[in-house]
């Protein structure tokens, strides 16, 4: 496969991926919360639509349910933590083992298949090839999620929702509800998981159970590497460096199993790279403070 193949393809799902990544975004990043709600509710994305679809719904309809059941697993899990004061990794967990048994409820069964059928692919491309239709609404719904964010998050709600993330007691004393900021967060965040799950569900001509796993590594390493690229970012440059980093996640998968990695080893390889991530400003910052060679004094030793 060529390079241009490669990044093709990593251009295609980085954007099918994408709302799901700024959605890590907005938990981990800005409201400061590390919500695992997300491996559930992707697959909750995906569960609903292809459960409603099959059953004759319009795909468009049954994205916009998806959307709205991301929502309320959000919504959940911000309750658990606001109203039950359950730390708030527990109360992701909680939801997200939850999720795993009302998955299977809403499909019946561990996988649907979607092939045949019509999805929102079909009518995009009716006017186009269908990797054009992904490059095409992928785009198209990222560009909507960080219009729609940037927006949000400069309004005096949004303001809200980022003031709990930097420093809650401050914001609290000002008379502010972070309660209520908390909840609004985690349920836009999981809508966003939500519609990448349907997208990619619809996509992939299948719903399967266990298709959410691992997705908060997945948005941690692209979050992570757009930070390494963006090195002061505004809010708009923070955004479009998050799905810088989908991108980039999905090329270097991309190239490395085109270089004969197997298929089992890609958790694997994940998690290699968020590590390698995680701690480059710690490297950076211990290799710039190595003396250059020669330079080191003291007795001639």
């Amino acid at each position: 496969m060529s390079s241009l193949h490669v990044w093709t393809g990593a251009l295609e799902q980085g954007l099918l991926w994408g709302s799901m990544i700024l959605g890590v975004y907005l938990t981990f990043r800005i409201l400061n919360f590390p919500d695992l709600t997300v491996d559930g509710s992707f697959t909750l994305g995906a569960a609903v639509a292809a459960r409603l679809i099959l059953g004759g719904c319009d795909p468009w309809a049954a994205t916009l349910a998806a959307v709205l059941a991301g929502a309320a697993a959000g919504l959940v899990t911000g309750l658990l933590h606001t109203k039950l004061k359950i730390d708030p990794l527990l109360s992701g967990i909680l939801t997200m083992i939850a999720l795993y048994s009302i998955n299977l409820r809403i499909m019946g069964t561990a996988n649907l298949s979607l092939l045949r059928v019509d999805t929102v692919f079909t009518t995009v491309g009716g006017l186009t090839s269908r990797n054009s239709a992904a490059l095409v609404l992928g785009g198209a719904v990222c560009l909507i999620a960080v219009a729609g964010l940037c927006f949000f998050l400069q309004t005096e709600v949004g303001l809200g929702v980022r003031a709990t993330g930097d420093n809650p007691q401050m914001i609290r004393s000002l008379g502010v509800n972070t309660d209520i900021t908390k909840i609004i967060g985690l349920s836009l965040s999981n809508a966003l998981v939500a519609v990448s799950g349907s997208l990619v569900g619809q996509y992939q001509s299948f719903a399967d159970v266990g298709m959410g796993i691992g997705m908060i590594v997945v948005g941690l390493a692209s979050v992570i590497i757009g930070e390494v690229l963006v090195r002061t970012p505004t809010l708009i440059r923070a955004l479009l460096a998050a799905l810088v980093g989908s991108v980039i996640y999905r090329a270097v998968i991309a190239a490395v199993l085109q270089l004969g990695m197997p298929a089992t080893d890609l958790k694997l390889l994940t998690a290699a790279i968020v590590t390698a991530a995680l701690a480059f400003p710690a490297l950076r910052t211990r290799f710039r403070k190595l003396p250059a060679y020669g330079e080191r004094g003291g007795n001639g030793a």
